[in-house]
């Protein structure tokens, strides 16, 4: 059987690395994305906006994948319209391809805001106890990716195919332009500090500071989303996804300033935020970027300050269990601290960092 991958999403920094895993298997691969100048090298183009059905049925006349892979969302001002905007998004997808019945298998990726809230809610209240386990229930309160999967089961049941859903923690990897990228962002300010004198402080809670935690690296979670479409074992369950090592942000933010040729300044013992820390940062950047001929002088194209304080900023444990998936097969493992100097050996050598 040939593979015909459709990703949703497949400029950003999940659906990059899914595509470059899939065309490596050998998979034709289409990625659809309302900006496809970006895209992967071997995968198909498809420009379109999944909020515009009329306009997503043309675009996908002529296509019947044997698997569809949710990668991206949009988000909204409350939970309400990200609710609304969110599960149309995968509604509006099942709905126009003109074969849905062809499908084998659809894989959705959400995040662990399944235990944490959303972020109207972020770590607030009665939350599970850590580490997070699949089999916890959903939590009593609005949440666009409780809807996207109802949306997921419905359509799975109407047409026949297997599903995924892949739960990642805190995603490193590289996109440019994504609304959730704390690897580039560090990236961003402890190059800031180098240039400025600014001290890179962690921006974080003393939780996050002191506690253990964990991340998941963009490439491992292709490497899930690709075993759970391809084994029997992966078929109509949920997963949650991570490198496979923990780590204290004591310990890590230290070895990040010294990737750097810095010093980490003494964590100050509460939250800080590092959205206000940049936001007025913007010129500097540009000076630091025309200086060095970087290739992107907009500081907002690049760091995401705001998810990163939301992260960084929560005020209970997070970290992920990892027993469902390999006891059923999945033994993929990434270095947490390769995940962040990787990222930043490839955003210096293309020119996004000096």
């Amino acid at each position: 059987m040939t593979h015909k991958a459709l990703i949703i999403g497949a400029t950003g920094m999940v659906g990059q690395n899914l595509a470059n895993r899939l065309v490596a298997e050998g998979w034709a691969v289409y990625g659809l994305a309302r900006r496809i100048e970006t895209l992967p090298s071997g995968v198909l183009p498809i420009k379109a906006d999944t909020l515009d059905p009329v306009a997503l049925r043309e675009a996908l006349v002529d296509l019947a994948p044997s698997h569809v892979f949710f990668t991206t969302w949009t988000r909204r001002d409350t939970e309400r319209e990200n609710i609304l905007a969110n599960s149309a998004m995968l509604r509006n997808v099942f709905e126009t391809l003109p074969h849905p019945e062809q499908i084998v298998h659809a894989g959705l990726v959400t995040g662990l805001k399944h235990y944490l809230g959303p972020f109207e809610a972020y770590g607030k209240g009665v939350l599970p106890q850590t580490p997070f386990r699949e089999t916890l229930p959903r939590l009593d309160i609005e949440n666009f990716y409780y809807a996207q999967e109802d949306v997921l089961f419905d359509a799975a049941r109407k047409h026949g195919f297997s599903w995924s859903v892949h739960r990642p923690h805190t995603i490193i990897g590289h996109a440019i332009g994504n609304l959730m990228n704390m690897g580039t962002t560090l990236a961003v300010y402890a190059s800031l500090c180098r240039e400025t004198g600014l001290p890179f402080v962690f921006p974080g809670s003393p939780v996050q500071w002191s506690g253990l935690t964990d991340v998941t690296d963009a490439r491992q979670l292709a490497r899930q989303i690709f075993w759970a479409a391809t084994s029997p074992a992966g078929r109509n369950e949920a997963f949650n996804i991570v490198n496979g090592d923990v780590f204290r942000w004591s310990v890590l933010w230290p070895e990040l300033a010294a990737w750097f040729g810095i010093e980490a300044a003494p964590y100050p013992g509460e939250a800080g935020s590092l959205e206000a820390v940049l936001a007025d940062k913007g010129d500097e950047w540009a000076a630091l970027a025309e200086k060095a001929g970087l290739v992107e002088p907009g500081l907002h194209r690049l760091a995401s300050a705001w998810h990163t304080d939301a992260d960084l900023g929560r005020p209970v444990e997070c970290l992920t269990d990892m027993s469902k998936s390999r006891e059923m097969g999945f033994t993929g493992y990434q270095s947490t601290r390769n995940s962040f100097f990787d990222l930043f050996t490839l955003l210096r050598a293309q020119r996004y960092i000096p």
